[in-house]
């Protein structure tokens, strides 16, 4: 397809796309000639990739780049595709830094059998809240976070049952970008109307 069909397939600007690639983040297409090229399905999807990372996960385009060359360099590893997608691995791999909860969230992680990596930035974040909470006068601890954590994992079925059979690899990144970020707030309205509903149960006539 010429640049002119990419653009309509995608929602993306012609100037947005000359854009991208000037800033090697969509890769040329074939030239046809000196001033036209052709492009594929390949560039389709990487582009609504780049869309997703810059305009749903807020990254910047340098951000975006590293991204994108973290999956390229990993394209035969789905797990590590989706990993590097979602920011639930770190582009550069240095572990994130802990706080004292941190021992306790590794704790967690053991008793439920995850396999997580080490420096998945969600580690420290969990180990920030419990800190935040218990700074609060809120003691929570792991065997607390338990059950949440199964219900957590009910869900990561549910997402990744969405992306059985995409075979291509940034289709894959960009659908399951798309569902974890866009569908965050859909849970946390469905958890917000769950709990009017239980406390109606509990404390209405």
């Amino acid at each position: 397809m010429r640049i002119s069909e990419l653009s309509r397939r995608s929602g993306v600007s012609v100037t947005t796309i000359k854009y991208y690639l000037r800033e090697g983040l969509l890769p040329p297409g074939r030239q046809t000639s000196a001033t036209q090229a052709e492009y594929d399905d390949h560039h389709l999807h990487r582009l609504r990739l780049i869309r997703a990372l810059t305009g749903v996960r807020g990254l910047s385009v340098g951000a975006a780049r590293e991204v994108l060359d973290a999956l390229t360099e990993h394209a035969g590893d789905i797990h590590r595709t989706l990993g590097v997608a979602l920011g639930s691995v770190r582009v550069g791999g240095t572990p994130a830094e802990g706080a004292a909860e941190a021992a306790e969230v590794a704790e967690l992680v053991d008793e439920l059998g995850w396999r997580v990596h080490e420096t998945a930035p969600a580690r420290a974040v969990l180990a920030e809240t419990l800190s935040s909470l218990r700074a609060l006068g809120v003691p929570l601890d792991r065997r607390a976070l338990l059950p949440y954590a199964r219900l957590a994992e009910r869900t990561a079925v549910l997402d990744l049952d969405q992306l059985d059979g995409l075979d291509d690899p940034l289709e894959a990144a960009e659908r399951a970008l798309l569902l974890t970020v866009l569908l965050e707030p859909a849970l946390m309205a469905l958890r917000r109307l769950a709990q009017e509903n239980e406390s109606a149960r509990r404390h209405m006539p």
